[in-house]
């Protein structure tokens, strides 16, 4: 099998933002673009650094003074699951169809057992050796 390289699955129409952008509006631009992270340049277009939603948790934590809101205003209700025996091919594209990275697993009699990520499939991935031609 050939290498494959970056530029065949790579994002071109990525996001940007600059330095001096306020948190909230980079906020609203991810929720509207419904994407995970947007790369922050300068005024060449030149890499400055990177802003995901996991910078959104420190941010959120960080705040003073504390909003005081539950989870439950902002939490999503309509989880997509899977279960232990669940193909990973099939929950890789259950996440590419809903955009999502997350999917708790559970079990009909024990409730949620686990949670399966984009983290843990491109971990998987990465480990996989290509056969050898016969």
């Amino acid at each position: 099998m050939d290498d494959i390289f970056v530029a065949r699955l790579m994002s071109s129409g990525i996001q940007t933002v600059g330095p001096d952008t306020l948190v909230e509006d980079a906020a609203e631009q991810m929720l509207t673009q419904e994407i995970g992270s947007l790369v922050v340049v300068d005024d060449d277009n030149r890499l400055l650094g990177i802003l995901t939603t996991t910078d959104f948790v420190d941010i959120v934590a960080k705040s003073k003074p504390k909003a005081q809101t539950t989870v439950e205003r902002y939490m999503t209700t309509d989880v997509i699951t899977t279960s232990a025996q669940a193909s990973i091919v099939d929950v890789a594209d259950t996440m590419i169809e809903h955009g999502i990275h997350h999917v708790p697993v559970v079990d009909d009699d024990e409730g949620v057992i686990g949670m399966i990520s984009t983290t843990d499939l491109t971990g998987y991935i990465s480990t996989v050796q290509t056969p050898s031609p016969a």
